[in-house]
């Protein structure tokens, strides 16, 4: 374990983004188990709200992610300061990503069905930062063999069509398919081949007038999200918490 460690995360640079998901995933689950705590009367947490004003934990979150951040970038990939800076820019995003809904909406929804967003979007930041960790490398050039790493011109042709296919998931409503896509070869490539989800702007440009298809498409979606937004819905409740009935919608801010 520790060869392998040394090898494919200390031998190459990687130890401050290890560090930095590390950091992000247990910020994202400590201030969100203490919001739950809030939100349950139990425990020793508050909101903080000086003078009347509530401070929501994205504000020491900024602060956090640009201080590690420009830190990160002065001190490259290696040293303690590398991995110092690391842990803190992780942290931070923890803390923004988890409300990230509120900044979506410009609205405290931490506890409605908008704000299953910020599950989402925390989820999927850290898939893609450990599929990256694992040796994925945006836009799929990882895959290309050593003739072809000696040829800049494959190297950028791979990469434009990845990301192109990337772009025309994204146009058919496929967000989360063209994320993972940019960074594992193919994904993008069968997102952007199927059917468009019928609010996408693709199927609002080009099936306009294919009843057919759009027929298909409206179909497809149905059956796509009734057999998925159950399971879902289940595992962002079991991370981030069961939302609020819409009138007692709001959200706790940084506890004490």
């Amino acid at each position: 374990m520790g060869h392998w460690l040394y090898r494919n995360i200390v031998e190459p640079g990687k130890l401050p983004l290890l560090l930095a998901l590390v950091a992000f995933v247990l910020s994202f689950l400590i201030v969100r188990s203490i919001a739950r705590l809030i939100r349950a009367g139990r425990g020793p947490f508050g909101n903080v709200t000086p003078g009347g004003l509530h401070i929501h934990h994205v504000v020491p979150g900024v602060v956090l992610a640009v201080i590690g951040g420009f830190g990160a970038v002065a001190s490259g990939r290696f040293g303690v300061g590398a991995c110092v800076f690391a842990v803190v820019f992780g942290t931070g995003a923890g803390l923004v990503l988890d409300e990230f809904a509120l900044l979506l909406h410009l609205a405290d929804v931490y506890w409605s069905d908008q704000g299953r967003k910020s599950v989402e979007i925390v989820v999927l930041t850290a898939a893609l930062v450990a599929l990256v960790l694992g040796g994925f490398l945006p836009f799929g050039v990882n895959e290309l063999t050593p003739q072809e790493e000696h040829g800049r011109a494959a190297i950028v042709v791979n990469g434009v069509l990845n990301f192109g296919f990337a772009l025309v998931a994204l146009a058919k409503g496929k967000p989360r398919i063209a994320l993972i896509g940019a960074v594992v070869p193919f994904v993008a490539l069968i997102g952007a081949i199927r059917l468009a989800r019928p609010v996408s702007p693709w199927a609002k440009r080009f099936y306009r007038s294919r009843y057919r298809t759009r027929a298909r498409s409206i179909r497809r979606t149905y059956r796509h999200d009734r057999r998925w937004a159950g399971p879902r819905r289940r595992v962002e409740e079991l991370i981030g918490g069961a939302p609020d009935p819409p009138a007692a919608a709001g959200g706790p801010g940084l506890p004490r």
